[in-house]
């Protein structure tokens, strides 16, 4: 091949390469997806961001953000309800040390709350997909972590959405809340945990972590993130806390 024909060739696989990322890189992208439908009353909404506020400022969290190869995580928290509601809630944000984690816990205990009708996992999906695509970060693993007390009820089932993702090397990743609190007057589903392990985690590693109920979700949540962020998930294991 001669010598402007090696250039041109050059010059196209220059082109052809994904740019940077203007964030830089970091060990994992994280997608917190959190359920604000009606079904989650106001104690429990509370009894959410609470639980991931602590989380995330937790020592064991922070070891595990701060373990890996980069020392830091690129986290975005979103809120979800029916098929027409999702919202971007934390944008994303770089984690490497104690102080990033509690200033996140601190942005999210001032950002607003909305609460809204019906329940699309598959809207979650779409929404928290579109905001990976969007990221301004690089990083080897993608995970998404949908948590919610109900089955989908709103907009196309999650499937097909699911595994769109899991094709472009997505991990979804499940928290289902199960408990005996009504909603609108019917007692929850008692399937919610087959439900989501088969309906909507998977990619390599997927897992679930069953909450019992919403006064156990901070704990449920807090060894789910050590899980994710350690990269230690076990294809559709179930851990109950």
């Amino acid at each position: 091949m001669r010598r402007r024909d090696l250039l041109a060739a050059g010059g196209a696989l220059a082109l052809s390469a994904a740019p940077a990322r203007a964030g830089g890189e970091v060990d994992l992208l994280l997608v917190l997806a959190v359920d604000v439908s009606r079904s989650i009353d106001e104690e429990e909404a509370r009894l959410q961001r609470e639980g991931y506020r602590a989380a995330m400022a937790h020592p064991r969290v922070i070891a595990a953000i701060t373990g890996g190869p980069s020392g830091a995580i690129a986290v975005a928290y979103l809120e979800w309800a029916g098929i027409q509601y999702q919202r971007l809630v934390i944008p994303w944000t770089r984690l490497a040390d104690a102080a990033d984690c509690a200033a996140w816990s601190t942005a999210l205990a001032a950002a607003p709350r909305d609460s809204m009708a019906w329940t699309s996992l598959s809207g979650a999906l779409m929404f928290s997909g579109r905001v990976l695509a969007d990221c301004p970060f690089d990083a080897a693993r993608r995970v998404i972590d949908v948590s919610g007390d109900g089955v989908n009820n709103s907009g196309p089932s999650p499937e097909a959405e699911r595994d769109r993702l899991v094709a472009e090397g997505v991990v979804i990743n499940g928290l289902p809340i199960v408990n005996d609190r009504p909603n609108f007057g019917r007692m929850p589903t008692q399937e919610l945990e087959p439900y989501y392990r088969e309906r909507v985690i998977g990619g390599e590693g997927a897992f679930l972590v069953v909450a019992d109920d919403f006064d156990r979700f901070g704990t449920a949540i807090r060894r789910k993130l050590v899980t994710e962020i350690a990269g230690l998930g076990s294809d559709k294991k179930v851990f109950f806390f």
